[in-house]
């Protein structure tokens, strides 16, 4: 008898033990991220017919379209009502994407809720995580075989997901930045190096190893730490050039050799300063202009941006034109952040939340209602105060725990309506 006792204590040590706070808390925190992740989503209708939405929950299905066919996403309302018993690969959220199910990528299914749809859509985007693929290292998350313990953090840009490991700079920490922008993206979009500079969570200054670019943002250079500390190496200031002297010198000379003014000349010479001023405008009012006249970093590592960093991004004409070319338009809205579209879930589910207790009451008369208020508030108090004592203690509730509370419960309410007692008037 003692050594099964012995046994059971030391089975006990060996499994973890969970306090009522922690399954609250928990519980909590997993129904704060379905409402921000789900909440901006239609549950019951097919997304396809409002065309490509700004941002909405995805998923792919593994069934239906596994590796080696084409990829393909499904909203929110198609992956309960026409795949609830396929195997599902959850995307979160993407931006700018049609429904797909049913169409010509699903070769034996039709979508219930909306089997009208156009054979492709154009379109959508896809990558590797539509096959549960993610990071450069293209491992499924959760990953049976990476032992080590580390976060996934999606770029603002690809919209992939990335190991905090696999990025190239360690991560803040989570609460210290919004967004992330991968090394690939940060590549491609090298204008962005000169706002990480100003604008990025962990800044990269020119005494940092990297490619330090000069004032028009070409001739990249080897940075050279110095060792007086100084911000600038002499090497690198031999052979970046004097812009501002040069210019300066050429403006001089060309003054020095102008003729005297006559009625033509003082013509052509009010011509030019005004061509001039039509030339230089757009980069005078530029903000990218502006810091590209600063020397900054070019380095082969992901960024991390705080929020409401997208409002500092230039928005003059040809910047814009810019962002169309390397179509990442959505950056200067502020409403295509992960966090806008959570925040909406989060709203709209509070908005749509009822109480059933009021929905009760409401068809009720006011005598039941009396009734049913003074019972809810005394079975509120008394749970209240029974789950209490375990969370004081940091002991785990069990099933016969909660049953033991119902039944002494009701044993008081009947001996409460049994010693009632009733007058005739």
């Amino acid at each position: 008898m003692a050594g099964a006792e012995e046994s059971a204590g030391r089975q006990s040590e060996l499994e973890p033990v969970v306090s009522l706070v922690d399954v609250l808390e928990e519980d909590e925190e997993l129904e704060n991220e379905a409402c921000a992740v789900l909440g901006g989503s239609d549950s019951e209708k097919c997304s396809y017919w409002q065309g490509s939405v700004k941002r909405q929950a995805l998923y792919a299905c593994s069934t239906c379209t596994p590796e080696g066919e084409e990829p393909a996403g499904i909203c929110l309302a198609c992956s309960y009502e026409c795949h609830g018993s396929h195997k599902l690969f959850e995307l979160y959220t993407k931006r700018n994407f049609r429904c797909d199910c049913g169409n010509s990528k699903f070769k034996n299914l039709e979508c219930k809720l909306f089997p009208d749809k156009a054979k492709v859509n154009s379109g959508n985007k896809y990558n590797d995580n539509f096959f549960g693929l993610y990071c450069i290292c293209k491992r499924p998350y959760p990953d049976p075989e990476d032992e080590i313990p580390d976060e996934m953090i999606q770029c603002v840009v690809c919209e992939d997901w990335f190991h905090g490991r696999h990025l190239g700079a360690v991560p803040p920490e989570s609460g210290d930045f919004q967004e992330m922008v991968c090394q690939a993206c940060m590549e491609r979009c090298s204008f962005l190096w000169a706002y990480a500079a100003q604008l990025a969570v962990t800044k990269v200054s020119t005494e940092d190893d990297g490619l330090v670019l000069n004032v028009d943002g070409t001739g990249d250079q080897e940075v050279i730490k110095p060792e007086n500390g100084a911000h600038q190496d002499s090497a690198l200031k031999e052979d970046l050039p004097d812009r501002r002297k040069d210019v300066a010198t050429d403006v001089k000379a060309e003054q020095n050799s102008e003729p005297c003014a006559s009625s033509s000349s003082a013509s052509d010479l009010q011509t030019a300063p005004k061509n001039q001023s039509l030339n230089t405008e757009p980069r005078s009012g530029c903000k990218l202009e502006a810091l590209k006249t600063k020397q900054f970093v070019k380095k082969d590592t992901a960024t991390y941006w705080p929020p409401n960093w997208r409002s500092k991004l230039c928005t003059c004409q040809e910047c814009m034109k810019m962002y169309g070319e390397l179509d990442v338009l959505f950056l200067t809205d502020e409403h295509d952040t992960v966090l806008a579209y959570e925040n909406k879930g989060k709203s709209d589910q509070a908005a749509d939340r009822r109480d059933p207790l009021m929905d009760t009451l409401s068809s009720m008369n006011r005598v039941q209602q009396v009734e049913l208020i003074c019972e809810y508030n005394d079975l509120k108090t008394e749970l209240k105060d029974y789950l209490k004592r375990f969370a004081d203690e940091g002991t785990v509730v069990k099933r016969e725990d909660i049953q033991q509370f119902f039944e002494e419960f009701q044993s008081k309410k009947r001996r409460r309506v049994d010693g009632m007692q009733y007058y005739c008037s």
